[in-house]
């Protein structure tokens, strides 16, 4: 059975370590941020200039000032520092974000990243994706595994205009978790109840299995 989106949040905070900096894209990754292990410090950056983002705010308590990318209400945490765009991207470019958690439309299994626009489809800005998987140290996608109409979102070459190249590290979808490697994709753990055989039927690429494959988030 797939998991929820929460469920994909709350595995993808099992990869963050003490003394990040993390930067959490549009979607999914922004839930990360309700999640974070108990022990663990991490500072989220956002590259509208806000470093030091809390979780969600309570329904009644936005601020409407206070916002991430996605234009979502946020809040502070003791110690949150604000500062221009062109300071957050500078951060970024210098090789300054320890992991960037993103979401995607099509994800291959050389890393390729497709998750900007779909031709024929207005876009209003290709955000700071771009820089995030060129200057973060590791990229993390979470991405539902397959499309509405059940067609593979993990494919051996995307089809849609690429946001990087040979980018993605790890792959966190509602089926799986997978880790880009020289030789493929290789399948770390599964959802509940899903064979090998079943997720590879809408996974496009031939999956690498390494003995017996752990419980996705279990």
């Amino acid at each position: 059975m797939p998991i929820t989106r929460e469920q994909i949040a709350q595995r993808a905070a099992q990869e963050l370590r003490d003394g990040y900096y993390v930067n959490l894209g549009i979607g999914i990754p922004t839930l990360v941020a309700n999640y974070i292990p108990k022990g663990i410090d991490v500072v989220f950056q956002s590259e509208n200039g806000m470093l030091g983002i809390g979780p969600y705010p309570v329904e009644g308590t936005e601020d409407p000032d206070l916002i991430n990318a996605g234009k979502e209400t946020v809040t502070e945490i003791p110690g949150t520092a604000f500062f221009s765009s062109a300071d957050s991207f500078a951060m970024i470019r210098g090789g300054h974000i320890d992991l960037a958690i993103l979401g995607a439309m099509e994800v291959s299994e050389k890393g390729d990243l497709a998750n900007w626009m779909i031709p024929g489809k207005m876009v209003k800005g290709m955000g700071g994706a771009m820089d995030l998987v060129t200057g973060a140290r590791r990229v993390l996608v979470t991405m539902e595994h397959t499309s509405k109409d059940g067609k593979p979102k993990v494919l051996k070459e995307c089809a849609l205009p690429l946001t990087g190249k040979r980018c993605v590290h790890s792959i966190l979808s509602d089926l799986a978790l997978m880790d880009v490697t020289p030789e493929g994709l290789l399948l770390r753990e599964i959802a509940p109840g899903l064979t090998v055989e079943e997720l590879q039927k809408v996974t496009e690429p031939k999956l690498l299995v390494r003995g017996k494959v752990p419980t996705l988030g279990g």
